[in-house]
């Protein structure tokens, strides 16, 4: 079994953190006098004046409610990469310890680590897409903290198998982080239902993508009780504003639609890739589990710019390990498919 407190920084492990107003009273009050907030209020509105939750608990009541996991397992950053910078500075020693990422995957995984002065290793991924359990192993040494999994994956859209990633889990005393932002477009189960058999186990998910609120930069980390209070400890004390607490409130209302929307997405997204696999230009549309397209394509960095001529922006993976020729295509409404559909038929 993994120890948490193993693996903390030394410095992370003695922190005192930060306590907000909020922080130091419990039970109901009138009167705020504690915060220095502007007591007239805000030319925009009343309650803007006043500082966010810090503990975001009306949101996380709501999104247990939705993942079937208690409250006190979720932690919720400022978008995903809040999640990830502070994973490595809780548990990654700069200077000293190192990460292992399976590349072509989310960019943000390394830029963080080199923020952080953390070594990065590369454990290249299969022809087909999938981890190199081998090579993995041979990068972990006593100062590997933490392995990055990204399933579905980006750029290449697919879902690791769960059984390699079990492997991982059952051989790795480090953390294991399983990034599924995209994990609503896939039929992979979610690894959210593993957190009791795993303490390293931490699961990332978010409202970008599924959910449709990539500009409010919500992020959630599903992990245990001691994890979780690790991030808690060391994150900005009102790291999640009021605004964006409110709309996401509102949001997580409405899972309905939300379902209806995923449904609609993953149609678009099998229309797509049949009309765009008809293509004569084009060599191969991997299986995607979200909602975009990793298409290898005859020319595709001049491809790439005859669509931005036409105002049509798609992502150029060209220059990626694995992903030679290949444009990342996101699923767009049908009006936006069928234009570049016929942007593309006009290039042959």
């Amino acid at each position: 079994m993994t120890d948490i407190d193993l693996l903390l920084r030394d410095n992370i492990r003695k922190l005192v953190p930060y306590a907000s107003a909020r922080d130091e009273f419990s039970g109901t009050a009138n009167i705020f006098l504690d915060a220095n907030e502007n007591s007239l209020g805000s030319p925009i509105r009343d309650q803007y004046n006043r500082y966010p939750d810090p503990h975001q608990v009306k949101i996380k009541e709501l999104v247990s409610g939705i993942k079937g996991v208690p409250a006190r397992n979720i932690f919720l950053g400022n978008g995903s990469d809040e999640c990830i910078d502070l994973l490595y500075r809780a548990f990654c020693n700069p200077g000293l310890d190192n990460t292992i990422i399976n590349p072509p995957t989310y960019g943000m995984y390394e830029v963080s680590a080199h923020i952080n002065n953390v070594e990065v290793r590369r454990a290249m991924l299969t022809a087909d897409f999938q981890p190199d359990l081998e090579k993995m192993a041979s990068l972990v040494d006593q100062h590997t903290k933490i392995i990055w999994i990204c399933s579905p994956n980006n750029p290449t859209g697919n879902a690791f198998h769960h059984q390699i990633i079990e492997m991982i889990l059952n051989n790795f005393d480090g953390l294991v982080v399983i990034d599924e932002a995209y994990i609503n477009f896939s039929r992979q189960q979610s690894f959210i239902r593993e957190l009791t058999e795993y303490p390293n186990l931490v699961v990332m998910q978010t409202l970008s993508k599924a959910w449709g609120l990539a500009g409010l930069r919500v992020g959630m980390a599903f992990a245990s009780e001691a994890i979780v209070e690790v991030l808690n400890r060391i994150k900005p004390p009102y790291n999640i504003a009021q605004p964006t607490q409110e709309l996401a409130l509102k949001a997580l209302a409405e899972t309905d639609r939300v379902n209806e929307m995923i449904r609609d997405l993953v149609a678009l997204r099998d229309k797509l890739a049949a009309e765009i696999t008809q293509l004569p230009a084009v060599e191969r549309v991997y299986p995607s589990d979200a909602n975009f397209l990793l298409v290898k394509i005859d020319r595709a960095q001049e491809v790439y710019r005859q669509l931005l001529n036409r105002g049509i922006v798609v992502r150029d993976r060209s220059r990626v390990a694995l992903c030679d020729d290949c444009l990342r295509i996101t699923v767009g409404k049908k009006e936006e498919n069928d234009a570049l559909l016929s942007a593309l038929r006009t290039m042959e």
